[in-house]
């Protein structure tokens, strides 16, 4: 596997709050399963950023309440103004890319600078409850070239931190884990499978049907279906017609 993290990391200090951004995807429930491991008082934010694909935000609430965070906050911040996105604005999403064409250039659903706009509300959160930890479900190995996750943004973001809040200016600062930044697909959902995660609450489609099932054809839906097969795993997703195939 590839730098399969532990289940069992060492354990936090009793009361140790972190802020985890909550999609309702994959990655982010079992970014919430991994920081509820460590022993995290787990505060998760959802973010209506004006995204097609809002059906995730209650798939959020489910698995916070599922995987027991202590609250679950929302936020509403309309990306549609900016636009430049398949996801925020009226381009098409792209549908049945293979492995080779998602490893080229940015695709069309990149949202412009949706994880510094993410990760700054996180921050705001952070500070305000005494938090010190963000949790964050960056991937650069199963993604679909979004430059907005690798670990260089998130060292950069760090020390943006230090110097953009009160905590930082009076000598604190802020850590933002990203469990999952080295894993492919396959081992995270092992990985969250280990953590007790229940992947049929979780929704990844960029493009669902109105009733919320997945499309099954875009870059989402394919790099999570590959990654059930690849950990030999059955797949617990709703498609809207045929299930994707290899």
């Amino acid at each position: 596997m590839n730098g399969m993290a532990s289940p069992r990391a060492p354990d936090v200090p009793p009361g140790t709050r972190a802020v985890v951004l909550l999609s309702g995807g994959l990655d982010s429930a079992t970014c919430l399963a991994w920081a509820r491991a460590r022993g995290f008082d787990c505060v998760t934010l959802g973010v209506d950023y004006g995204q097609r694909h809002r059906v995730e935000l209650e798939a959020a609430r489910r698995v916070a309440r599922a995987l027991g965070a202590g609250d679950h906050r929302e936020v509403a911040v309309d990306l549609r103004a900016i636009g430049g996105s398949a996801l925020t604005a009226g381009i098409e999403v792209p549908r049945d890319r293979d492995a080779t064409t998602m490893a080229g250039r940015i695709p069309v659903t990149y949202v412009p600078a949706r994880n510094t706009v993410l990760l700054g509300l996180a921050l705001g959160l952070a500070e305000t409850i005494a938090a010190r930890d963000i949790v964050a479900g960056m991937n650069a190995v199963d993604f679909s070239g979004y430059p907005d996750c690798r670990p260089e943004f998130v060292r950069a973001f760090e020390a943006l931190a230090r110097v953009a809040t009160r905590a930082g200016a009076e000598g604190g600062s802020f850590t933002v884990h990203t469990p999952l930044m080295r894993l492919d697909k396959a081992d995270i959902i092992r990985l969250g499978i280990s953590l007790g995660v229940d992947y049929s609450l979780t929704h990844s489609c960029y493009d669902p049907a109105a009733d919320g099932a997945a499309c099954g054809r875009c870059d989402a839906c394919l790099l999570r279906a590959r990654g059930f097969r690849a950990a030999g795993a059955p797949d617990p997703t709703r498609y809207a017609g045929t299930p994707p195939a290899e």
